[in-house]
Formats: structure tokens, C-alpha cells, sequence
């Protein structure tokens, strides 16, 4: 190996250092883009959280120069006669990107004109391309960075999606305090003020000895590794201590064995449940509280705030019981939680239905345990757990149907503060605490009848449209759920299918204007859920066509149809019993899509209700 070849560089560099106009290929053994909503919400946090630390409203954008760094961390290149590869960091610098692009359609909504495209693409003889290259991605990011939109194919890469699905979550995580006016001090700080450390090889060995030794031997103690220090230090006793820190380590390896950061959360969101007290307000300037402080250094804060938790620094039978007792009953709901979101369990329902559409990890899981008490059964904690993720189902559903967003930025102070409200509360406290919270909501059902299908809410309508057919199963006595068509399974995942066809023409009786006729064709009352293949030969027939295949298909889209009613005991008992507005449809005209989105609203509201949790 050369001298050059055995060279290597590391280097701190801001953002615009990183990618203005520079070109970067990506590995192939890491090719795909993989982040989850949890990974981008947290660097969003983090980062937004680090710059309103910093801005106050009375400074000039000359002083973005004097604010604190924000440290993300290295990333790993390989480079060969000019080419630079990524080795390791594609996830953060995609995400990056995907930040970036979101910052350029938004100053393009306030009118500010900040220089980011050059982060993004660089122009070279005329032509256009991404300085993160992977050309399958190119079409979504173009369409991403010129619409703020995308639709993926249905054959769409892991990437693909995940990076439509992150940049939505970019859009609800962002705070809203960072408006026109702050907007670019934020732009100038990220570019100026995040850095990373480029460490650069010239040959591929050497780059991937690196990865390796950075992933595999890592040696820098966790918060979770630094708080086990503190609470181990407070005993004298080297057998409470032995047996202390056994029990530690294993819990840590269970939550580890669900994501290699899944103890930090567990953590961070016991504290905020039962402990945290102040938060911090959402405007530009305010300092961090309680809740935020948990959220980055824990360990700090419980050293601080031991009165908070009831524990004298000098008493090892206070820490004795707080590990053993305290900590072992909040793990074991917190696994409970974390089973019942990847499989439906019985009494854990909405749990579950809660993790597919809902609230970031960081807000929901503490609203979850912070009613739990050590002196309650298993089974009445599930019942409290249960309850409060219904009603945090219920606040989403109601909230998306009337396209309002959930994000963790948009809603932290709200959920934070409700946190404290629940408590140690009992069931029916609980209960009577929650129904006055749906009754004061400002968004109720009114809205309903105006829902429909836009480019970025595919997600949840294909959600609620497998609530309800799964639900209208489940009372038919059916052996399907809603598993069956919102999770892939084994056979062919459901899609949702328009029950009009494309073609405007076919519907010149009713509508002037397309656009009339679009707005009308993607209400949820125009929608149903078909397995794929069957959705893609259905999809450009007439409705009359359309109609002897339905009787086929689950009961909501059969009960479309007039021999859904014949011969069918357990779907008109149902009818009968729940006195919803089901009825069959010779035709589907304007007047159906408005009856059929009737029906779907009172079945909505007959699921999520509070009423039957207790």
C-alpha cells in the first residue's frame, strides 16, 4: 500500500463545508436509507432545541456566528481518483438532505431566499444531480424538493418510502417558534454551526477498518452506563450492589435486544412520566426545563433532582428500593407497551393501533405510564395504559380528519403538561380527565364529511380505512382484523382503490370542473381497501363493472353491494344492533360518495369513543 493509500484525515466540518456543491456516492452495502420516524424526530428536537437555546428576538444575524456548535457526530469516506464514497453516514447525511430540502420549500413559503439549493444539487454542463448520488432515489428527491410531495410506486424501494415518510415527519417535527423571522438565523446557524467530523481514507481498507472499529469498539459510556455509575456509587453494601447491578445489566440487555437505544428511551420516558416537573415554553429565547433536560443528559438531571424522586443521596435503602421496585415495575409496563405496539394484544389494543398512526415515542410513552402506580395489579395498569393510548388515538383521528398535524414539536407542550395531569390518577380519574379533554377539543367530527385523499396523507387514510373494515368484521364475527389489512402479513397487502375510475368524463352529469370531480372522487366515502393486483384490474372499470366483483371482497367494500344483504343474518344484526347507515348502491354518484362517507364517519365515531375502554 502506497503512503497515500495508507493516509488518512479527519477533520471537523460544518454542513455548507460538507456538502455545498461536492458529490458523494454511497456503498453499496449500505444503500438503502433506513431511518424511522423516532430517529428523525429526535435529530429535529435536538437540533431545533440547541438553536433556540442559543437565538434570542433581539439579535442580529452577524451573532448566529457566536452560537454554540452542535456536535452530530463522524461520518466515513473513501476516496478513489476523485470519487468520494461514503462508508458510513449516509443515514445522517440523507437526513440531512432531507432537512434541507424541507427548509428550502418552507423560506419559499415565507418568501425568504436564503442560498441552501447548493447543499442539495449542484448544476455542472447543464446538467442536474444530487450531491448525496444514488440514482434511484433521484426521482423522490426532485419531486420532494420542487413539490414538497411525493407519491411512491407501488414496487417502490425500502428507501424510497422511508424517505417520503421522513421528510413528513421533518414537516410536523419542525417548531413552530422558528417562523419568517427566525427562519434565517436557523438556516444560517445550521449550515455554519453543525458540524461533523469527516474522517477521510484513500483506501477502502482503511475506511472499513474504521467503520468497524467505530461500530464495534466503541468505548464512550452511555448517559444509561453514567446514571448506573451514580445510582451503584450510593450503596455500601457489596451485596445489595452485586445483585443491584445484575439486575440492572440484564434489564438493559432486554431493552437493548428491541433497538440498541431502546434503554435510553425507556429512561428518559419513565422520569418525564413520574418525575419531571417544568417545561419549556414554545417561543424563541426560552431555556430548557425539566422535561427537555431529561430528553438529552438524564443522568445530570436525576443527580440534581433526587427530592424530586423521593431519594437522600446518603440512604441506600432509598436507592435499593428505587431500582428494585420502582425501576423493575416501570420496565416491565414499558416492555408490555413495547410488545403489544408490534403485535395487537388483547386488552393492549389501542396500544397497538396507537404505534401505527400516532404520537412520537418521546411524548407518547410517558403519557402511558405516568398514571401507573408500583401498587397497581398488571391488569389494572394495562386497563390505565389502554385507556390513555385510546384517547391519544382518538386526539390523532380527530386531528388528521381535520388535516391537523401531530408532531412532536406542534404538541409537545400540550402532551407534556398533560403528563402531569395524569399522574398517579386512578381509572376513573382517569376516565372523567380524558372525556373532558375529547369534549373540549376543538376538533370534533364536523369535518368529516369534507375528508379526503391528498398526496401526503396515503398513510393514514389506508389506516382508517383498515380500522373499519377490520372492525365491521370483527362484529360480523369474522376471523379478520385490522392486522390483516394494515400489516403486510403473507398474502397480498391491501391498497386502497377509488371507486370511480380517472375519467372526468364519465361524470360531466354532476361536475363543471375537474377539479370538482377530484375532490369528490378522493373523499374517504369514495375509498375502499383491495388486496394488490385485485385493486390494480379493478381500477379503470365503471362502477357497474366494479359491483360484481365487491360481493367478492371484505364485507365493508361487499356491503356496497345488494347481495351483501341477502342471506347475511350476522351482517343485519349488526346493522340492527349498531344502527349504522349501511345501505347497498345500484350506482355511485355524487349523492353515493356523501352517503357512503356518512357511514364511514358514524362507524369512525362508534370506534373511538372512550365509552367502552372502561
Amino acid at each position: 500500500m502506497s503512503r497515500l493509500e495508507n493516509k488518512i484525515e479527519a477533520k471537523n466540518r460544518s454542513i455548507v463545508e460538507v456538502l455545498d456543491k461536492k458529490k458523494y456516492t454511497v456503498d453499496y452495502y449500505q444503500r438503502e436509507y433506513s431511518w424511522q420516524q423516532k430517529h428523525i424526530e429526535q435529530l429535529v428536537t435536538d437540533l431545533s432545541t440547541a438553536f433556540l437555546n442559543e437565538y434570542e428576538p433581539q439579535h442580529e444575524r452577524t451573532e448566529v456566528e457566536n452560537y454554540n456548535s452542535y456536535y452530530l457526530g463522524p461520518f466515513v469516506l473513501s476516496e478513489k481518483e476523485g470519487m468520494r464514497s461514503i462508508i458510513d453516514g449516509q443515514q445522517r447525511l440523507t437526513s440531512l438532505t432531507l432537512i434541507l430540502v424541507y427548509l428550502n420549500n418552507l423560506q419559499k413559503s415565507y418568501g425568504v431566499n436564503e442560498a441552501i439549493e447548493g447543499l442539495i444539487f449542484s448544476e455542472k454542463f447543464g446538467k442536474k444531480s444530487f450531491n448525496i448520488d444514488v440514482p434511484e432515489r433521484t426521482k423522490c428527491l426532485q419531486a420532494l424538493f420542487e413539490q414538497g410531495e411525493y407519491s411512491p410506486a407501488d414496487d417502490a424501494d425500502v428507501s424510497t418510502l422511508n424517505m417520503v415518510e421522513r421528510y413528513s415527519d421533518i414537516a410536523e417535527a419542525f417548531p413552530k417558534e422558528v417562523d419568517a423571522v427566525v427562519l434565517p438565523f436557523f438556516i444560517d446557524w445550521f449550515k455554519e454551526r453543525v458540524v461533523l467530523v469527516e474522517i477521510l481514507a484513500y483506501s477502502d481498507d482503511n475506511a472499513y477498518t474504521i467503520f468497524e472499529t467505530m461500530n464495534d469498539r466503541g468505548l464512550n459510556l452511555t448517559p444509561t452506563e453514567m446514571l448506573k455509575g451514580y445510582l451503584l456509587s450510593r450503596f455500601k453494601d457489596n451485596s445489595l450492589r452485586k445483585t443491584a447491578n445484575d439486575f440492572w445489566k440484564q434489564s438493559i440487555i432486554t431493552l437493548q435486544a428491541l433497538d440498541k437505544e431502546e434503554d435510553q428511551r425507556f429512561i428518559q420516558s419513565w422520569l418525564r412520566a413520574k418525575y419531571a416537573l417544568t417545561i419549556r415554553p414554545g417561543k424563541a429565547g426560552s431555556q430548557n426545563e425539566d422535561f427537555e433536560k431529561i430528553g438529552t443528559r438524564f443522568h445530570n438531571w436525576f443527580r440534581d433532582n433526587l427530592a424530586l424522586m423521593g431519594l437522600d443521596k446518603d440512604s441506600q435503602a432509598g436507592f435499593n428500593q428505587f431500582i428494585n421496585e420502582h425501576f423493575k415495575y416501570y420496565l416491565e409496563a414499558y416492555l408490555r407497551i413495547a410488545q403489544a405496539e408490534q403485535t395487537l394484544t388483547g386488552g393492549l389494543e389501542s396500544v397497538h393501533y396507537l404505534k401505527q398512526w400516532g404520537i412520537a415515542s418521546s411524548l407518547k410513552h410517558p403519557l402511558l405510564l405516568a398514571s401507573l402506580l408500583p401498587s397497581d395489579s398488571v391488569a389494572m395498569a394495562n386497563q390505565k395504559m389502554n385507556l390513555v393510548a385510546k384517547y391519544l388515538e382518538i386526539f390523532c383521528v380527530r386531528r388528521s380528519i381535520n388535516f391537523r398535524n401531530f408532531g412532536a414539536t406542534s404538541i409537545r407542550y400540550t402532551m407534556y403538561s398533560l403528563v402531569k395531569e395524569l399522574r398517579d390518577k386512578s381509572l376513573e380519574e382517569l376516565q372523567l380527565l380524558l372525556q373532558a379533554k375529547l369534549d373540549g377539543m376543538e376538533e370534533g367530527w364536523e369535518a368529516f364529511n369534507r375528508f379526503r385523499l391528498h398526496g401526503q396523507n396515503k398513510y393514514f387514510v389506508k389506516y382508517l380505512l383498515s380500522r373499519l373494515s377490520g372492525y365491521v368484521d370483527e362484529l360480523a364475527g369474522e376471523n379478520t382484523n385490522f392486522t390483516h389489512y394494515f400489516h403486510k402479513g403473507t398474502g397480498k397487502p391491501f391498497e386502497i382503490e377509488h371507486i370511480w375510475s380517472q375519467h372526468f368524463v364519465e361524470h360531466k352529469d354532476e361536475f363543471d370542473q375537474q377539479h370538482d370531480f377530484e375532490d369528490y372522487r378522493n373523499r374517504l366515502g369514495g375509498l375502499v381497501l383491495l388486496p394488490r393486483g385485485t385493486n390494480q384490474s379493478y381500477g379503470d372499470k365503471p362502477y357497474a363493472m366494479k359491483k360484481t366483483h365487491y360481493i367478492k371482497e371484505n364485507l365493508l367494500v361487499k356491503s356496497l353491494c345488494p347481495l351483501a344483504y341477502v342471506n347475511n343474518p350476522n351482517f343485519k344484526k349488526l346493522i340492527s344492533e349498531h344502527a349504522l347507515p349501511f345501505e347497498a348502491h345500484e350506482d355511485f354518484k355524487k349523492a353515493n360518495v356523501e352517503a357512503r362517507q356518512a357511514l364511514y364517519q358514524a362507524i369512525c365515531e362508534e370506534i373511538w369513543t372512550l365509552k367502552a375502554v372502561v
